[in-house]
C-alpha cells in the first residue's frame, strides 16, 4: 500500500465523501477514501421486495437506542456509495427561501450563512455529475438556474401524464421530478436498446442491479478511481476515532480497524468526515481526549444536536381506474411548499414514489374498496398510485445523538416536531385526489423503507454539526471546517442548519463540490 500518510483522508463514501474525494483527487495529491462496508453484491435479490423490505437484507446489522433506551435497527447501509445505494435518486435543489429564516407553525428554521446564489453554481455542477434528468423552469417556485439539466426529463407514462394534466386543470403546477439515472429515451419515452436504465419499477429503496442509478459508487467513485491513480479506496475499514496532535488544534489522522480485524492508524494533512449526520456526530463524540473532553470539535456543545430527518408520509392512493405505470417516479408538486392565503406557514413537497407491488400493499391495503378484488394484493396494487409527502422538521437541541456508557449510539427524537404542516399537506392533497376520483382511498404505505417512519427512518438525516459564522452557535465555519480544529472538515448532511422539505442529497453534493474547491485551493496541485 505504500506510505500510510495521505494529503487528504476522507471518511465515508456516500455522496458527500465521494464527491469531495473525487474533486480533491483532481489536484494530483494523495487521497484515501475509507468505507466501513464493502461493495454491495449484485444479485437478483437487489430487486426482490421481500428481500429488500421484508428481510432488510441490505440494511446494516446495527443496534441503536432511542431516548427511552429502547433498541431499534436503523435504516443504514454500509456499502461503497453509502445510503445512496438504496436512495430514490430524486435530486432537487432547496428553494431560495430556505436559505433564509423560515417561520413555521411550531418555530423558526434558522437562516444559513450563505444564500441560494452562493450555492447555485455548485447545484448546476452536481446535477451534471449525478446524471440528473429534468427541465428547469417547469416549477414556478424554484430558484433560477445558470445551466439546464444535462438530460431531458424522464417522460411520464400515460397514467401519470393524465394525473399531471388533471392537476394542471385544477390550477396547480406539476413538474417533472429531477431524477439521477443513466437513461436514454426514444420519442415515446421508452428506454432505447443502448440505455443502461430500463425504466423498471425497482427504484425507491432498491439497489440498482444494472448500475443505472446515480448512486455515489457509479456516478463518482468508479469514474474517479479510473481517472486518478492518486485516489485510493479502502473497504471494510471502520474508523474508531480521530486523532489529534498534542495541542489539540490539528487532526493527525484516524485509528481504524482493518478488514482482518487488526488495528491501524492512517495519518493525513487534512481529514474530511462524511459518515452521515448520525455516525459523523457519534465519531466526533467518540474521539474525545484531554483537549476535547466533550468530544472533538464540540466546544459549542452542539455536536449531535439539531438532528433532522423530515416529517414524511408515504401514501398509496387507490382508484377504480388501473395504473399500469412501471416507472412511476416522474412527477412532483411544490404548490404547497410555502405559505399561502389558506395558511400562513409552509406545508411541504409532494412527489411520486416507485410503484407498489403486492408486498408493500399487504401491509397497507384498505378494506371495503368495493370495486377491488376481495383478496389478491397484486390485483389491488394494479390500482394504486404512490406518493411521498415531505415537510420540514425543525432543528432542536434535544433532538440529538449521544453515546451510552457502553459506546452504543442513542438517537433521541422529539414527537410532534412541527408536524402540523404535514397534517395539513395530507388533508389538502387528499382533497385534490378526491376531486380526481380517489376520495377516501389513501392509506399509508407503512412498509416503505422497511419500517414505518419512526426512529429507524434515517434516509434524510441532517444537522448534528451545523455550519455558521459564530463558534458559539455552530460547529463548522462557512467552509465546513471545524471551528475548533484547523484541518477537520465535515461534508455530509451534518452541516445543514435547516433541512427544507425536499430530498437533501443534491444539496449535500453541491456543498461537497464547494468544499472540494476550497480544499483544492488550500492544498494546491501536484506538478
Amino acid at each position: 500500500m505504500g506510505s500510510d500518510h495521505y494529503d487528504v483522508l476522507v471518511v465515508g463514501s456516500g455522496p458527500g465523501g465521494a464527491t469531495t474525494a473525487a474533486r480533491v483527487a483532481e489536484t494530483g495529491k494523495r487521497v484515501l477514501l475509507l468505507e466501513r462496508g464493502g461493495f454491495l453484491p449484485r444479485e437478483r435479490d437487489n430487486w426482490d421486495s421481500r428481500a429488500v423490505f421484508g428481510e432488510a437484507k441490505y440494511t446494516a446489522d446495527e443496534t441503536f437506542y432511542d431516548g427511552r433506551d429502547r433498541p431499534f435497527r436503523p435504516e443504514l447501509h454500509y456499502y461503497v456509495g453509502g445510503n445512496s445505494k438504496v436512495y430514490g435518486a430524486a435530486l432537487l435543489r432547496l428553494p431560495p427561501a430556505d436559505f433564509g429564516e423560515v417561520r413555521h407553525h411550531d418555530g423558526v428554521a434558522p437562516a444559513w450563512p450563505l444564500d441560494y446564489d452562493d450555492l447555485e453554481p455548485y447545484y448546476a455542477r452536481a446535477e451534471h455529475l449525478f446524471w440528473v434528468h429534468g427541465r428547469h423552469g417547469e416549477d414556478p417556485f424554484a430558484g433560477r438556474s445558470s445551466r439546464d439539466y444535462p438530460y431531458p426529463p424522464v417522460q411520464h407514462e400515460p397514467r401519470i401524464q393524465q394525473l399531471s394534466d388533471d392537476l394542471e386543470h385544477l390550477g396547480l403546477h406539476p413538474f417533472h421530478l429531477p431524477m439521477g439515472i443513466r437513461l436514454t429515451q426514444d420519442a415515446h419515452g421508452r428506454a432505447t436498446t443502448d440505455s443502461r436504465c430500463i425504466r423498471c419499477d425497482r427504484v425507491d429503496g432498491f439497489p440498482c442491479l444494472v448500475g443505472a442509478k446515480a448512486d455515489a459508487e457509479w456516478a463518482v467513485i468508479r469514474p474517479a478511481l479510473a481517472a486518478h491513480p492518486n485516489l485510493a479506496l479502502m473497504t471494510r475499514t471502520t474508523v474508531g476515532r480521530l486523532l489529534t496532535d498534542s495541542s489539540g488544534r490539528s487532526v493527525t489522522g484516524a485509528a481504524v480497524t482493518l478488514p482482518d480485524g487488526s488495528l491501524h492508524a492512517f495519518t493525513a494533512d487534512i481529514v474530511v468526515l462524511s459518515a452521515g449526520a448520525i455516525l459523523s456526530a457519534a465519531l466526533l463524540l467518540k474521539s474525545a481526549n484531554d483537549k476535547h473532553p466533550h468530544g472533538m470539535a464540540n466546544s459549542s456543545d452542539l455536536v449531535g444536536r439539531n438532528y433532522m430527518r423530515h416529517n414524511n408520509l408515504a401514501l398509496v392512493a387507490f382508484s377504480r381506474e388501473p395504473n399500469p405505470t412501471v416507472f412511476q417516479k416522474t412527477l412532483a408538486l411544490n404548490d404547497f411548499y410555502g405559505p399561502d392565503r389558506d395558511w400562513p406557514y409552509p406545508r411541504g413537497h409532494i412527489q411520486m414514489l416507485g410503484k407498489s407491488d403486492d408486498w408493500p400493499i399487504k401491509g397497507s391495503a384498505p378494506r371495503g374498496l368495493g370495486w377491488a378484488p376481495p383478496a389478491p394484493y397484486r390485483e389491488v396494487a394494479k390500482h394504486s398510485i404512490d406518493f411521498w409527502l415531505s415537510s420540514e422538521d425543525l432543528p432542536r437541541a434535544d433532538s440529538r445523538i449521544t453515546l451510552r456508557r457502553d459506546g452504543a449510539i442513542r438517537l433521541a427524537l422529539q414527537p410532534g416536531n412541527n408536524t402540523e404542516g404535514l397534517t395539513r399537506l395530507r388533508k389538502t392533497f387528499q382533497g385534490l385526489l378526491g376531486r380526481l376520483g380517489m376520495v377516501d382511498t389513501t392509506v399509508e404505505r407503512s412498509l416503505y423503507l422497511h419500517k414505518a417512519f419512526d426512529h429507524a427512518a434515517t434516509a434524510h438525516q441532517a444537522g448534528t454539526a451545523r455550519f455558521g459564522t459564530d463558534p458559539f452557535t455552530s460547529v463548522l465555519d462557512v467552509h465546513c471546517r471545524a471551528h475548533d480544529l484547523d484541518n477537520l472538515y465535515v461534508v455530509d448532511g451534518s452541516f445543514m442548519p435547516s433541512i427544507g422539505a425536499v430530498n437533501p442529497t443534491l444539496t449535500i453534493i453541491a456543498n461537497a463540490l464547494r468544499v472540494g474547491d476550497h480544499l483544492a485551493e488550500r492544498i494546491g496541485t501536484t506538478k
